[in-house]
């Protein structure tokens, strides 16, 4: 199916006034604004939730710019394997509980292409992204290469092998100034501040979505699985 298409199929409808009215928001305060049409009984699991925190990444990532290539490439590989099996039958795959437990019947979970295997390194991404966020703000005096370190290190680091650790560690010395990258971060309408709190409501909002995805995972003893 053309990319086109799943995009279509998984975007949300907005009217011209609200497009009006959310013109000069940053990425966080979009991510907000689709997470918050979620009840919170389907936000746990919910695959539109969890493939919108997806995409937030993918764009978080472009602003720091051409250097965590590989990352991007990844995440969009992954989002595009869950998007095509939600795909597959919106209603029964309305739910990531359902995606990953037709693999783990069919005994194919663990594979290298699996769609489970897609949500664990997406749940790391996200994952990732906040841990960033976080020690952007606890760490005011760090440049954007020692966020991204540290973040690197804590969240994804222990699940990767030698190649994609070296190729992180190079990469990770070609990022941009945190000055910019905030800039790029914030809406054209925003100021730093307006940002920080855009960053608190995300974060408390998309940690009860993590925590649901990696206790589906655990139940499965697909938490652990690393690289090839």
């Amino acid at each position: 199916m053309e990319q086109s298409k799943r995009n279509a199929g998984l975007e949300m409808r907005k009217g011209e006034g609200e497009e009006d009215g959310r013109r000069g928001w940053s990425d966080v305060r979009l991510a907000m604004e689709e997470l918050s049409l979620f009840k919170t009984e389907e936000k746990k699991v919910s695959t539109l939730a969890f493939l919108g925190a997806s995409n937030l990444l993918l764009h978080v990532l472009d602003k720091i710019g051409p250097t965590l290539l590989v990352l991007r490439q990844d995440i969009r590989q992954n989002i595009e394997r869950v998007e095509e099996m939600y795909m597959l039958n919106p209603n029964l795959y309305s739910s990531l509980v359902e995606m990953v437990k037709k693999e783990v019947d069919q005994r194919s979970s663990r594979n290298k292409d699996s769609c489970s295997r897609a949500i664990l390194w997406l749940a790391r991404s996200i994952t990732f992204s906040v841990t960033l966020f976080q020690e952007l703000d606890k760490n005011p005096e760090w440049s954007l290469a020692q966020v991204v370190e540290e973040t690197y290190t804590d969240t994804l680091k222990p699940w990767h092998g030698w190649v994609a650790s070296t190729a992180y560690k190079v990469a990770i010395k070609l990022v941009p100034e945190r000055e910019i990258f905030i800039g790029l971060l914030m809406g054209q309408e925003q100021d730093y501040d307006a940002l920080k709190e855009d960053i608190k409501i995300y974060v408390s909002a998309i940690h009860p979505l993590l925590d649901e995805t990696y206790a589906l995972l655990r139940t499965h003893k697909l938490d652990t699985l690393k690289s090839p």
